[in-house]
């Protein structure tokens, strides 16, 4: 049972900047996960060749069961944030869960931006800049997977170091009644120590994930709550699309 955490980065390709939806299904199938979590995931967005994503990389990787979770809706230049109410093929960005497995229900949690404009230095910069957050998202599965009914969620949290712990503890929190074990796979955007002060779950996967060409710091995680009593190797894999490396999870089901 493989289980994969990717920040897809829309789809693009550091090498050209571009979509290319045929290189993006390969990437997918490339992966074979059978529980795939994905973050930056277009629906309908012009970046993007108007592509939904997210059935693309269900498609591709023969998961029958996925949950696109739009986090904004519109397109970059008037977001807003996503309620949940919009049309299925209204334009939006979040993220997804894909599961090649039975999913007996799904759950969303919506987490709201920060409340201010906040400073904050971008990479290369030598000034910090005002900038306002974004809106985030989590969702949960519950999955019907060969070592019995487990819990997995995917999240993508705020780049806003004390904003996406106040996130981190809201997710956990609403997944204390969620049926163990418990896997959190996403981009969480901090580092490993601070993942487990605040979520107190266990690393399942050590490896430098960000940027893709030559990793510096894990900023993806996959964290487990419970126990599962099967061995389980990790890995980091550079693929051809996104700024990120993917994280696996591979759980020998056969043991």
């Amino acid at each position: 049972m493989r289980l994969a955490t990717f920040n897809i980065l829309n789809g693009r390709s550091p090498a050209d900047g571009h979509v290319d939806i045929d290189r993006f299904t390969r990437v997918v199938r490339e992966l074979d996960a059978d529980v795939l979590a994905l973050q930056e995931v277009d629906r309908n967005q012009p970046r993007s060749g108007g592509a939904d994503l997210t059935t693309l990389s269900a498609e591709a990787a023969g998961a029958d069961e996925h949950r696109f979770v739009p986090a904004l809706c519109g397109h970059p230049e008037s977001w807003a944030a996503a309620t949940g109410s919009e049309p299925p093929d209204a334009a939006a960005y979040g993220i997804a869960l894909l599961s090649r497995y039975p999913v007996r229900s799904w759950r969303v949690l919506r987490l709201p931006p920060a409340p201010l404009r906040v400073p904050f230095r971008f990479p290369g910069s030598r000034w910090p800049t005002l900038v306002r957050d974004e809106p985030r998202v989590a969702v949960a599965a519950e999955v019907e997977t060969p070592l019995g009914i487990m819990t997995i969620a995917n999240t993508h949290l705020s780049f806003l170091r004390w904003w996406n712990g106040h996130q981190l503890r809201r997710v956990v929190r609403s997944l204390r009644p969620a049926i163990r074990p418990l896997f959190l796979l996403g981009d969480l955007n901090m580092r490993p120590p601070r993942v487990a002060a605040v979520s107190g779950m266990r690393a399942m996967a050590a490896h430098l994930s960000f940027p893709s060409d030559v990793p510096r710091e894990q900023i993806d995680h996959i964290r487990l709550s419970g126990t599962v009593a099967a061995p389980a190797r990790s890995d980091v894999v550079r693929l051809a699309v996104s700024d990120h490396r993917a994280l696996v999870l591979d759980v020998n089901t056969s043991a």
